[in-house]
């Protein structure tokens, strides 16, 4: 309809909107400048190996036992009308319960997971970063 002048693109890869991430000239597997660490042999570290296997040793089974229990509390409450409604207290009953206990798990993990970070996580954090070369202030 609207004949439109579009500025010619100054590199092929602008039509595509495909843009490299990484400057041209510079390879994948090295740090931009000398003083950069070095990501990819620092996460194929053994150290870096070691802490992604503590990290997922807690978090996958963890995430898997909360979905569970969040799903067994949808399909009771879906399916399973008479025992989510019977009272426990007054008109407390035992959807409500198990709904409260949602939120009181989901705490709970999150208390769970920052406590075992702290303990468990964090140090080797620290202790990559210091081999690695970076400060504190560096961190993102």
């Amino acid at each position: 309809m609207y004949d439109v002048a579009r500025p010619t693109p100054a590199n092929a890869l602008e039509e595509t909107s495909r843009i490299p991430v990484l400057p041209a000239g510079v390879p994948p597997h090295r740090p931009a400048s000398p003083s950069a660490p070095d990501y990819t042999a620092i996460q194929a570290s053994p150290e870096f190996v070691a802490l992604r296997r503590r990290f997922r040793g807690f978090v996958f089974p963890l995430s898997f036992a909360f979905f569970a229990w969040y799903m067994t509390y949808v399909l009771l409450a879906a399916y399973a009308h008479d025992f989510m409604s019977r009272k426990v207290v007054g008109q407390v009953n035992v959807a409500i319960l198990l709904g409260l206990g949602q939120f009181v798990s989901t705490a709970l993990i999150t208390w769970l997971y920052l406590r075992y970070a702290r303990r468990r996580l964090d140090p080797r954090v620290a202790a990559l970063r210091a081999r690695a070369g970076l400060a504190e202030d560096q961190r993102r």
